[in-house]
């Protein structure tokens, strides 16, 4: 089995349950299977710090998860038009990855959840794909040959998944649409981590 990292940071809940249903899509390939890790949150104090194993959830991701993947799913709630501080924080310690080369050549996409309709989704999907285009990852995202995407009123981009809460929601559950976008990606991500990996 070869592992897909489905890395993310949540909030409320919606970026998690994005997440796994991204992992679902993943472990819908034969062969392939989801690693589902998370990052702990940044605190503004900067005595604080989070306990070094999660109270629930998945476990916090390490650098090596992103050297042992086969792809990457990265997702982040919008914070501004932009990535969580606490994902951007993780993402800025993998300088020795970067200069490695460890992640270059392999496929990622990217999953984001607003509270409003356009709460800035797009714009955090392409500022989450800055730093792994740099890092020399293939991106994908989510064709309009999926027809979903044509039809959804809540979430859902050609850059990736996403979540509509509604504002002022603490936590919403996903739409049937968001799901199956989210569900197609992550299947997408995984055929094209197999491909890849087959190749000479």
């Amino acid at each position: 089995m070869k592992d897909i990292l489905v890395l993310y940071y949540s909030r409320h809940g919606a970026t998690r349950d994005l997440a796994l249903a991204v992992a679902q899509g993943v472990d819908s390939v034969p062969g392939m299977q989801a690693r589902v890790r998370t990052v702990p949150a940044v605190s503004a104090v900067s005595e604080a710090t989070e306990p070094a194993i999660p109270l629930d959830g998945p476990p916090y991701a390490e650098l090596r998860d992103l050297e042992e993947c086969a792809g990457l799913a990265l997702g982040s709630p919008t914070r501004f038009g932009n990535m969580a501080a606490s994902l951007k924080y993780f993402l800025d310690g993998t300088t020795p990855q970067w200069m490695s080369g460890a992640l270059a050549g392999k496929p990622a996409c990217v999953f984001t959840s607003t509270s409003s309709m356009h709460g800035g989704q797009e714009s955090t999907l392409l500022s989450m794909m800055l730093p792994l285009l740099h890092h020399g990852m293939l991106m994908l995202g989510i064709p309009y040959t999926e027809s979903t995407l044509a039809t959804t009123q809540t979430g859902g981009t050609p850059y990736g998944a996403s979540h509509v809460s509604g504002v002022g929601a603490r936590e919403s559950a996903l739409s049937a649409d968001e799901k199956t976008l989210a569900v197609v990606l992550g299947a997408r991500l995984a055929r094209t981590a197999s491909l890849l990996a087959g190749r000479p």
